[in-house]
């Protein structure tokens, strides 16, 4: 990429409690490939642990390093902070719970001159440090734990409908008027409204890569995907016609479940197996389970597992982390989103 047409870049990352992984997040596009990063915008939503403090040390050591304070502690509210402080003409947004690859920047800025897209990505690559985060990372290589989502895969490149993080002009930003102040799903809200005015707006290049760390524990993975039902739910009400069935299944399955079972409490003397189809539920899970994980054995390591070399996780227990967090995911999903809705239809409450 020549010096001379390369655009100026602000890189955004919202944080909260984050003092384990911005020095590392910020330190790494410090050192990138990419000259024309122009500033880093740490979005913080009052963070109760040394996140903001650290902050402030690199901004005194680094002037393209600022600190902006968000007090809704909303992920989309903190990206609209940074965009309306970002002075780059790319807008490029980051997580703290990723690692990227040194040319990360100049790939995502390679890939939106090159492509008509106008929101441009790489895969979410999952990786792992402890037991149960490795089991979360292994559930995103079945198609019950990623809903057959192209952004899932580390080999696609093409035009999607939705793409992780992204990569966009900011003045394109600024024209669909930024981020929808929903709980989640902000970055698929955007994508559906970008895809409306151009039906090649989101790319994935699998020459862009960063690698992402999941949830540690089963009750915040839980949170995390409750709360992505609340916003899948509230994409789906703006964009009715275009969303996408991946966002509603989950709903959909569970609800078919739960309704079949309550029929068979009401209807004892119908035989209906439920008690059967729930342990060949079961097994169905485990046996995925278990083909992921010797599918992706003989790379665990290398692929995967970013932690301490003398305390791997077995591969029983990440068959049965993994297994967990398959059964997890869509109940997960289905409660939140069914919060949401209780919300909107009956309560009358819109959460925009």
């Amino acid at each position: 990429m020549s010096v001379s047409i390369k655009p100026s870049v602000s890189i955004v990352i919202p944080t909260y409690n984050e003092e384990e992984n911005i020095e590392a997040v910020v330190g790494g596009f410090l050192a990138s490939s990419y000259s024309n990063i122009l500033e880093i915008l740490v979005v913080d939503g009052n963070s109760s642990d040394s996140t903001t403090i650290k902050v402030a040390e690199l901004s005194y050591l680094y002037s393209k390093v600022k600190l902006l304070h968000n007090p809704f502690r909303i992920q989309s509210t903190a990206l609209n902070i940074g965009l309306e402080a970002c002075q780059g003409d790319i807008f490029l947004r980051a997580d703290a719970h990723c690692q990227y690859a040194t040319d990360y920047v100049e790939k995502c800025i390679q890939t939106l001159l090159t492509t008509n897209a106008t929101n441009v990505g790489g895969a979410q690559r999952f990786v792992a440090t402890g037991k149960f985060q490795a089991g979360v990372a292994l559930a995103a290589n079945s198609l019950l734990g990623n809903g057959g989502a192209k952004y899932r895969n580390p080999q696609y490149n093409g035009y999607v409908d939705t793409v992780f993080l992204g990569c966009m002009w900011t003045k394109t930003l600024i024209d669909v008027r930024g981020y929808s102040n929903q709980i989640t799903n902000e970055d698929a809200e955007l994508n559906q409204r970008l895809l409306k005015k151009n039906d090649d707006a989101i790319y994935i290049s699998s020459d862009i890569k960063v690698w992402y760390y999941p949830r540690q524990t089963w009750i915040s993975l839980y949170i995390q995907y409750f709360k992505y039902g609340r916003g899948r739910f509230l994409t789906s009400i703006k964009h009715k016609k275009n969303i996408q069935l991946r966002g509603k299944l989950p709903f959909l399955f569970v609800s078919c479940m739960i309704a079949l079972f309550g029929f068979d409490l009401l209807f004892s003397q119908i035989n209906l197996h439920t008690q059967e189809l729930f342990i060949l539920g079961l097994v169905a899970v485990f046996a995925e389970s278990l083909r992921v994980n010797l599918k992706c054995n003989g790379d665990f390591y290398k692929e995967v597992w970013r932690g301490s070399e003398d305390s791997p996780p077995s591969l029983f227990i990440r068959w049965l982390t993994c297994g967990i967090v398959i059964m997890t995911l869509p109940v997960a999903h289905f409660s939140g989103y069914g919060y949401q809705l209780f919300r909107n239809k009956f309560l009358k409450i819109s959460d925009w």
